[in-house]
């Protein structure tokens, strides 16, 4: 496995630019609405359901009775026909007519939905009503070549998309701007909070009342000002372009399945003394065959032989002084020839050791 470390530095005498406010907050009810809806996927060249697959069946029989074809389910077998979820994502604000996105995915044991066609499906939210339909072509990110036990399976092609392949029929449900509204923040933090109503209060509020408050690290409640009730498109377009220094918790993220250590500027160490050396216990057994002579009563057979070896690395030595970042960490541990997965361990035992200022996270 081929690692990376990345190690985000600032000098003393840099500083970031501020982040806008819509990266950090969105407004209380503006969101997006997630839709799913269960559709048949035609068109396959035999790589849909199979048999086992009853409610495929079934779905079809019905399809083809609202069409005034009337046949039993248990005489279909029909190898073309795969029976999918469809998913989407409602956006805010959606008008009827807009078109979305559609992801599809085979819920049978249908091989491959490469060529198909998802038939009109309908996409229901939580609460059971219909806000669009989908149909199309789908488009899958996979493909199977060959036959049999020669054959090649790139990516998934149970599962696709359909690029605009939805449409909204009802109006998404996000509430109206209003005079009064609420930020939520992506990530709750009481500096970023106080930083983002002193700066909202510094643009509008000048010379009057205040017009933001934090009611906690997470939430901010603001009162759009005069001037700017009728303008409330206005007033969030000029809210949303407020640049704010947001506050970040010092973070250590460790990656093991993709052998990524990233490592923020904010990470602070305290004076540490580290030893870090490898020891490493070997053992081999081979088996050797013992052939008895010619025309003798002796029987072949075979004998284990273990062999035991180890190796020792003698120990590195890192000392931190008072005041260390994580620039002198990465230094000092590529001096000594320390590999990433040196450097995983030694973050932890830091960790445990409270010397590493930081949140140690692994995912």
């Amino acid at each position: 496995m081929t690692w990376l470390m990345l190690v985000v530095l600032a000098g003393s005498g840099s500083r970031l630019d501020g982040a806008r406010l819509k990266d950090l907050a969105s407004v209380e009810g503006v969101r997006d609405n997630q839709l799913v809806g269960y559709g048949l996927v035609v068109g396959l060249a035999g790589t849909g359901d199979k048999r086992q697959t009853v409610f495929s069946a079934q779905s079809l029989t019905n399809l083809l009775e609202r069409m005034g074809v009337t046949v039993a389910a248990s005489a279909i077998q029909v190898r073309n026909t795969a029976a999918v979820m469809v998913t989407a994502t409602l956006p805010p604000y959606a008008q009827p007519g807009t078109r979305i996105d559609a992801h599809v995915a085979a819920i049978g044991d249908a091989a491959n939905l490469q060529g198909g066609l998802l038939v009109l499906t309908p996409l229901k939210a939580a609460d059971g009503q219909v806000f669009a339909v989908s149909q199309g072509p789908v488009v899958t990110g996979g493909f199977v070549a060959g036959r049999g036990g020669n054959s090649q399976t790139l990516n998934h092609p149970t599962a696709g998309r359909i690029p605009n392949g939805g449409i909204v029929e009802r109006a998404a449900p996000s509430p109206p701007p209003g005079s009064r509204l609420r930020l939520q923040l992506k990530e709750a933090d009481f500096t970023t909070a106080a930083r983002m109503v002193e700066a909202i209060n510094r643009r509008f509020a000048a010379g009057g009342p205040l017009v933001a408050r934090a009611e906690n690290s997470a939430l901010i409640s603001i009162e759009a000002p005069p001037r700017y009730s009728t303008r409330l498109v206005e007033f969030l377009a000029e809210l949303e372009g407020l640049t704010i220094d947001a506050d970040r918790r010092a973070r250590v993220v460790i990656n093991e399945r993709t052998g990524t250590i990233v490592m923020g500027k904010e990470v602070r160490i305290a004076p540490v003394s580290i030893l870090h050396g490898a020891l490493t216990v070997e053992i081999r057994t081979s088996f050797s065959v013992s052939q008895p002579e010619p025309l003798s009563k002796g029987a072949t057979t075979v004998t284990p032989q273990a062999s035991v070896g180890t190796k020792e690395e003698k120990a590195r030595n890192v000392v931190l002084d008072q005041g260390a970042t994580v620039e002198h960490l990465a230094r000092a541990l590529l001096a000594i020839g320390s590999t990433p997965r040196d450097i995983v361990a030694i973050l932890q035992n830091l960790r445990a050791a409270g010397a590493l200022e930081a949140d140690l996270e692994v995912i």
